[in-house]
């Protein structure tokens, strides 16, 4: 029997089975399926063989890191979601997934990547707890980033900068495709009846972390939580298919709920701050002694006593060799 294949994605957090779109799409979609995957949850992209997360290692085709490539690779392997879907419905879900990476995506970057108060207080403070040290430092803001740059990507516009006016046109997109998708499922369980496809993957994917994760600016979260059948809809897929990541675990809680006191968060700020200091003095100084601007001396006691009472042969200065 061949191994299954391996599935790498980014951990889980308040109370889901990851904390990234993309990977609770492929993470949804493997178990609508059936698919046997080996998954490795981790907070460090650079563990990933494609440096990048989510990212499926197959067999003989190397690594995958698109959820759409990854679905189809795994509908490859026979194990495929819209097995029993029509042709009518094969092309509604295709539609519907593109206007969610068109409309509703924009909105979810903008919000857990671009409004300040949420990616300071949420994401960067996520990604700072979990991403290990001393990747953690740099990682999250670098990730920020990328997320802007692929916002503008999406949007076709490479100029677009962050602002009001923005964030109400893009907020206006994804109020109108959260309202389709709700008039789309109407009543039922999933959005072609009883059983779970592709398209419920990705409106998962897109809706489970809007849903659960504590906001300062949430105005689309409202959005959404008003929106029945929708939230409902994200419940029972993490009830039915992620029943042990439905418990949030006390210190998820913790880290999405910020506390307004500035006082309860001085011993985390001060831990900060102490860390980043330390780091950048011995960047400094390897820096420094590497490029010979300080030098190290092994000086012999006889010599230093022979030099104090003006003696014998000058102290001979050695370099230390760093490799």
């Amino acid at each position: 029997m061949a191994a299954p294949l391996e599935l790498y994605c980014w951990k889980g957090g308040w109370g889901l089975p990851s904390v990234n779109v993309e990977s609770l799409t492929v993470l949804a979609y493997a178990k609508f399926a059936g698919a046997p995957l080996k998954v490795h949850k981790i907070a460090n992209p650079w563990k990933s063989p494609t440096g990048s997360l989510p990212a499926l290692k197959t067999h003989g085709e190397g690594s995958l890191s698109q959820p759409s490539k990854i679905i189809i690779h795994l509908r490859k392997q026979k194990y495929n979601a819209d097995y029993d879907l029509s042709a009518k419905e094969g092309a509604d879900s295709l539609a519907f997934i593109s206007l969610l990476e068109e409309k509703l995506l924009p909105a979810l970057i903008y919000t857990l990547w671009v409004d300040p108060k949420n990616y300071v207080d949420v994401t960067r403070r996520w990604h700072g707890e979990n991403i290990p040290f001393p990747l953690n430092f740099f990682l999250p803001s670098r990730m920020q980033r990328q997320q802007l740059e692929r916002l503008r990507l999406v949007r076709g516009d490479s100029w677009l900068e962050p602002g009001e006016e923005v964030e109400k046109e893009l907020y206006r997109d994804a109020l109108e495709c959260m309202n389709l998708l709700s008039q789309r499922l109407a009543s039922q369980k999933f959005f072609f009846g009883d059983s779970p496809s592709s398209l419920d993957a990705y409106v998962f994917g897109h809706l489970a972390l809007l849903l659960k994760v504590k906001l300062p600016n949430a105005k689309l979260q409202h959005h959404l939580k008003s929106i029945d059948n929708l939230s409902q809809f994200c419940s029972n897929i993490l009830t039915l298919y992620f029943p042990n990541e439905g418990r949030e675990t006390l210190g998820s809680k913790i880290s999405s709920q910020p506390d307004s006191n500035d006082f309860d968060n001085e011993p985390n700020k001060r831990r900060n701050q102490v860390l980043s200091v330390l780091v950048a003095l011995g960047a400094m100084l390897s820096y420094a002694v590497f490029t010979g601007i300080l030098s190290i001396q092994h000086v012999h006691p006889q010599e230093a006593l022979g030099s104090s009472h003006g003696h014998g042969a000058g102290s001979h200065d050695e370099e230390e060799d760093e490799e």
